[in-house]
């Protein structure tokens, strides 16, 4: 999709938009129509032909109301616009899909097993992994999204404890889930992929449970396992939902937050410049591209009781639906918001979401792409393109499929990444 400047937005006719149309952000542009409904219509309703209809909340104030009051939207219903007007069997379940007590029953001991001070010492194996990533552009040309599918694996699949085998299919799997209508992923139609993938992964988890049940190891699956919210052991479904949760958040944000950082620097060639000779600005830049990119494009709660939302009325039942992508567009908030400034400060985005229902694995993926950004720094005088950029048609995650790349490489880098052998292509794996 098209991340910069909104194109003229006074001419758009607001009935006409569709968000929910995944081909949207695979080939077009949605921040002007965003942009549109900020100024003219923060609170929108739409209705798509087979009668289901949601409310888009587009404004930052809106946005974080809507994610942050349990007491009027609820998350137990579904989450996601591909499950819009059915129930989400995950509900009350998934911590993803639960609202308090039970949401914080599991929340809390499982924030503790991630947060920054227990991750810290996954450091070094992130770092080893960054630099097999970008060793084959001491060779030629990568192709940058692609080969960072692999990236939140080779770490999270080793913190869950997952056979090291079964990742490649696992990330395949989890973007099959995300994305059912993109055509590296689609397999009879979008709701069937979507259905399949979801049946393999659930069936995964549950087999690996089983596996490890006896004998729970020192791992976040062996974590959960031993975990007793409310004094009692989670179900078999609990466990397998979870797993789920945690797998498909990593696999979702990290990689596509990096190709567009990456992507955003070669657009605005003085902002790596400004990296290279202050790399201080890393953790800001990190926090730059995730505003920037925005990789959870939305999330969906349902109005538990008649309420008002920024002078509209919601009707108990109705779906809401709040632009993560949008919210971090606002001027409001947000100088010179169509700006990609690696030194923007201060910077309170919610690609991680708002509220009690905050990305549990931001500390991971903050860790995650700091240490990337702290190679490429070191590594990288600049990139190049060197093909065409694909996005991902999902209306869930703000994607980039492909982002060729080639490298011009600073004194010693091109030594430094030939010691370090390149992780599995995904074409040859997957």
């Amino acid at each position: 999709m098209r991340i910069g400047s909104p194109a003229a937005t006074a001419d758009i006719a607001l009935d006409t938009i569709d968000l929910a149309d995944p081909e949207l952000y695979a080939s077009g542009d949605p921040h002007t129509l965003w942009h549109a409904l900020r100024e003219r219509e923060p609170v929108h309703r739409q209705t798509l032909p087979d009668g289901r209809s949601f409310w888009s909340v587009t404004s930052y104030r809106d946005v974080n109301d809507v994610l942050r009051d349990h007491t009027r939207y609820t998350s137990q219903r579904g989450t996601l616009l591909s499950i819009l007007g059915s129930s989400d069997p995950a509900g009350g379940l998934m911590m993803a899909a639960s609202d308090p007590p039970v949401h914080t029953a599991l929340r809390e001991p499982m924030g503790k097993a991630l947060s920054a001070r227990a991750l810290a010492h996954w450091e070094p194996r992130i770092r080893e992994v960054v630099l097999r990533l970008l060793a084959p552009l001491a060779e030629g040309p990568l192709d940058l999204a692609q080969a960072a599918t692999a990236f939140p694996m080779a770490f999270t699949g080793a913190l869950m404890g997952l056979p090291e085998e079964d990742w490649a299919r696992l990330a395949h799997l989890t973007t099959m889930a995300v994305a059912p209508e993109d055509p590296a992923f689609e397999a009879g139609g979008g709701h069937t992929t979507l259905l399949s993938a979801h049946h393999e992964l659930f069936e995964y988890f549950a087999q690996r449970v089983r596996t490890v049940s006896a004998a729970p190891g020192d791992d976040l699956t062996g974590f959960l396992l031993r975990m007793r919210p409310d004094g009692r052991p989670l179900r078999q479904d609990e466990l397998v939902y979870n797993c789920y949760s945690l797998l498909l958040g990593a696999n979702v944000t990290t990689p596509h937050a990096l190709a567009a950082t990456v992507l955003a620097l070669m657009e605005h060639p003085d902002q790596h410049r400004s990296l290279l000779a202050e790399p201080a600005l890393v953790t800001s830049a990190v926090e730059e591209g995730l505003r920037w990119s925005s990789p959870a494009n939305h999330f969906m709660r349902y109005a538990v009781k008649d309420t008002e939302q920024n002078g509209v009325r919601i009707a108990r039942g109705d779906a809401v639906v709040a632009w993560l992508g949008s919210a971090n567009r606002d001027a409001s908030v947000f100088p010179d918001p169509y700006r990609f400034a690696v030194d923007r400060s201060p910077n309170r985005h919610v690609a991680f979401g708002f509220g009690p229902h905050y990305c549990i694995g931001a500390p991971l993926a903050r860790i995650a792409l700091r240490v990337m950004f702290q190679e490429i720094v070191r590594l990288v005088a600049e990139f190049r393109p060197a093909g065409p950029v694909r996005h991902l048609k999902s209306n869930f995650v703000a994607g980039i499929s492909s982002l060729p790349v080639t490298a011009v490489l600073r004194d010693g880098a091109a030594e430094a990444l030939a010691a370090h052998a390149p992780l599995p292509r995904p074409e040859a794996v997957a």
